[in-house]
């Protein structure tokens, strides 16, 4: 297989696929083929998801106000609760009772 590097990622993306790694227990290597794969796939088919400016308008607003709930041991919480644990471990856990 060729080799690629990528220069100046954006962190953001760097995280992200550095999240998906983690939750789907993938090596770095298998989760950059994946998302290459999937993501020409998605390129070749024209299935790239847009969204129109008012719904980008409304999206953010949702967003922000959503931000701005105050902390709290339910809604406020929502997008800063730590990240749940990889689905394996739930299916083992469930397994052993």
């Amino acid at each position: 297989m060729t080799d690629l590097v990528l220069h100046d990622m954006d962190p953001t993306m760097a995280d992200r696929l550095q999240r998906l790694s983690r939750a789907r227990g993938w090596s770095m290597h298998d989760t950059l083929h994946n998302v290459l794969k999937q993501g020409l796939y998605a390129c070749e088919s024209g299935a790239d998801v847009h969204f129109d400016d008012r719904e980008a308008i409304a999206l953010q607003a949702a967003i922000a106000a959503m931000e701005g709930v105050n902390d709290d041991q339910g809604f406020g919480l929502i997008g800063r609760a730590p990240d749940a644990p990889p689905p394996s471990h739930i299916l083992e856990r469930w397994h052993d009772d």
